[in-house]
């Protein structure tokens, strides 16, 4: 039995990667912790909550007490680590909450892993899951590599540039057995709706404002989930120790132009004509040091441990609208409420 903490497994991502962990390896104990804030969401592992192999814990990553009595409990052999406050727009108004999560929390679980695996390192793997805006912003050409110096803009980004330093300090200072993978923009299933696709999906059903920054010409890489979830299995297997792996989909797009193949795929399987949601696009003030341009360089990956991703960006469309489609239910129970507060707030124009 190999006992691997996820932490942030209640989350967009994490719940894919819990998913995919359950059920493929039945020998391994999943242990998902999550605190549940706004963005976590059990109703999302629904499907393996009652696998034997399988548990949940809520705690907070900054209990370092709590933490550590998690890896003594369960002995925790690996750590695949995706907790984390994500969204820039919340960390342009409450950068403390960002620096504390994303920072202190990451090193909260470093320590604990540090103590209690105390130099016994063999088997063991701490493995930290992180984003391509630390790299900040390219112009029209040019990719992110795994060499490319960080140079963050948001304090989001700055947040996630320091927990990843620390992950190789304590590799460099102690020997800790780390690996750091760096992805680009996700997409896909139970995604919470401050997030570009799936906000637009709710909004283009319910006839509100498609709310762009700027004129939309920000371009971004896309990465269907499950194909980062499969990622993830591949580099916590198989990924060298040390190293870092850049994780991107190949699918560069304008914001405007994402948006309208959104609107053209939402509004056929609503039966709707063609071009009937465009007039919702409304151009907002451009978010404070917003970056030009994302695009991952995914190639070191692929040669090294064959990884690519399964879909290309249309199919991925059409997969993840009809998801929201026909899980209306899980979209009306998470917005409300304070969602509704933050949304007004941010997009009030």
């Amino acid at each position: 039995m190999k006992n691997i903490l996820v932490t942030g497994g209640a989350g967009f991502i994490g719940s894919h990667l819990v998913r995919l962990l359950v059920n493929k390896y039945p020998e391994y104990k999943i242990i998902n912790i999550d605190v549940l804030t706004y963005a976590g969401n059990l109703a999302n592992l629904k499907d393996v909550e009652d696998k034997p192999n399988y548990e949940f814990v809520k705690c907070d990553i900054c209990d370092f007490e709590k933490i550590q009595k998690i890896f003594i409990d369960y002995q925790v052999e690996g750590v695949i680590h995706l907790a984390a406050e994500s969204h820039v727009d919340r960390s342009i108004k409450d950068p403390f909450s960002f620096a504390q999560t994303n920072v202190m929390g990451t090193l909260s679980l470093l320590q604990a892993a540090k103590h209690v695996w105390d130099g016994n390192f063999e088997d063991k793997l701490f493995y930290h899951v992180s984003t391509d805006e630390v790299y900040g912003s390219l112009g029209d050409e040019g990719f992110f590599t795994e060499g490319t110096s960080y140079d963050p803009h948001s304090p989001y980004s700055a947040s996630k540039a320091s927990s990843d330093h620390f992950v190789r300090a304590f590799q460099d200072t102690f020997g800790l057995p780390t690996v750091i993978s760096n992805c680009s923009n996700n997409y896909g299933s139970y995604q919470f709706p401050e997030k570009l696709i799936p906000l637009f999906i709710n909004n283009i059903c319910n006839d509100k404002p498609l709310p762009v920054y700027g004129k939309g010409e920000n371009v971004r890489d896309w990465l269907f989930v499950n194909d980062h979830a499969r990622a993830i299995d591949v580099i916590f297997h198989k990924g060298k120790l040390g190293d870092t792996y850049n994780i991107g989909g190949f699918n560069e797009w304008k914001n405007i132009d994402l948006i309208k193949v959104l609107i053209a795929t939402t509004d056929r399987l609503l039966g709707r004509k063609k071009g009937t949601s465009e007039k919702l696009i409304t151009y907002v003030t451009d978010r404070a040091g917003h970056d030009v341009r994302y695009a991952i360089d995914a190639t070191k990956l692929k040669k090294e441990l064959g990884w690519e991703p399964t879909l290309q960006f249309e199919e991925g469309i059409e997969k993840t609208v009809k998801w929201y489609l026909e899980n209306k239910e899980w979209m009306d129970s998470i917005t409300s409420g304070e969602y509704e507060q933050y949304y007004e707030a941010m997009y009030k124009g």
